[in-house]
């Protein structure tokens, strides 16, 4: 079975101008284990259509089956990390990541260790102490994968999460998400508008169209299964690599 089947989603907008189509006739399945990244064009409904599978949006045409049973709004079984890390800026990094597990009210023993595995997963065992407003962009963005690895979603739905972040920090991260995705085996759809970052980091890449956004291709790609060996600059700069960037962006190009 799979984990997420989309079957003719579409979403529409109603405007001043009129109606506007974000997003028409999208299908895909997402099998468990999956790491797919969706690009396309600024503007494309990539965002909203990772709304739509988050339960956040209900799609104006089409269904959304996850596990085989129609999703009819936010679960517990779907984790989000937006762009900005939305924290809590009076809670500390430790109060942060167990915010939702205490809510749900998880023993205090359960939600100590919860906190200290997945603190040690995004290197900020020695942070837990300091408030948001202390730590840089990067170190926020990890305090927000930790919080919603403590929550032990099966999927991940992540929204341009490294897109603020400078050149370096954004590579670190992507190695750290990509270790962390092969140790949980957690099920990942990314948007992002970094090609590159997308067929480093994914199984499988879905192109969107500009509006309304359609599904143009979906390009598997071995390189996050297959090249575990190989430094991350190394893989981007292997000719099959650069090879398959131009493919992706041919055809948002088009």
């Amino acid at each position: 079975m799979n984990l997420l089947e989309l079957a003719g989603i579409s979403v529409d907008f109603e405007t001043n101008k009129g109606t506007l189509s974000a997003v028409k006739d999208v299908s895909m399945t997402v099998k468990k284990g999956d790491f797919i990244s969706i690009v396309g064009p600024s503007g494309c409904g990539k965002s909203t259509l990772l709304n739509v599978i988050g339960g956040f949006l209900p799609p104006t045409e089409g269904e959304i089956l996850e596990s085989g049973s129609p999703l009819t709004g936010p679960g517990r079984n779907r984790g989000v990390v937006f762009q900005k890390p939305a924290l809590y800026p009076w809670l500390n990094v430790v109060q942060n990541v167990a915010f939702g597990l205490k809510l749900r009210g998880m023993p205090k023993n359960d939600i100590n260790s919860s906190v200290k595995e997945n603190l040690e997963r995004v290197h900020l065992s020695d942070f837990g102490h300091m408030h948001p407003y202390e730590l840089s962009g990067g170190m926020q963005q990890r305090v927000a994968i930790a919080r919603i690895l403590a929550n032990d979603p099966e999927i991940l739905l992540m929204d341009e999460p490294f897109g603020a972040l400078d050149v370096l920090t954004r590579e670190h991260l992507q190695d750290e998400l990509l270790k962390i995705w092969r140790e949980t085996h957690k099920t990942v759809l990314l948007i992002t508008h970094s090609v590159e970052e997308a067929i480093y980091l994914s199984t499988s890449v879905y192109v969107m169209s500009e509006l309304p956004g359609r599904i143009l291709k979906k390009i598997d790609t071995p390189f996050s299964t297959d090249y575990r060996d190989r430094d991350s600059r190394e893989i981007k700069s292997l000719p099959e690599f650069v090879a398959l960037r131009e493919e992706v962006l041919s055809y948002i190009w088009s």
